[in-house]
């Protein structure tokens, strides 16, 4: 059976280029491009294997819906991605499985969701 990730950026182009990447090593790939509609989704019975998820959003920022997915599904691993690494020490993220900066270069995302995943 195939994991299934929910991507969660309100960037369209890296939703689009995180489907179509994770598609291609045989994952399933949800989007919401908001923590609102990420967890209406969960809420909804969406099931996924993992999170990944943008902490600058518009609306609920990352770390908000970080905390409200952890209180409700505290099982589901949860990798923040952002551009930014100072957010990486804020405590607010600590709740997280794993924290990435944003690159181009895929390959360290790709690399931290299958060892997450592994774990689980």
């Amino acid at each position: 059976m195939n994991k299934k990730i929910l991507v969660v950026d309100d960037e369209e182009g890296i939703r689009f280029l995180y489907k179509e990447e994770f598609e291609e090593e045989g994952y399933q790939v949800e989007v919401a491009s908001s923590g609102e509609e990420a967890v209406s989704k969960l809420t909804d019975g969406l099931i996924v294997d993992i999170v990944l998820l943008d902490i600058k959003l518009s609306g609920m920022d990352g770390v908000d819906t970080l905390r409200q997915i952890k209180e409700k599904w505290c099982e589901l691993p949860v990798i923040l991605s952002t551009a930014y690494p100072h957010y990486k020490h804020e405590f607010g993220t600590w709740a997280c499985d794993a924290y990435v900066v944003k690159s181009s270069d895929l390959n360290e995302l790709k690399e931290i969701v299958r060892n997450t995943l592994e774990k689980k």
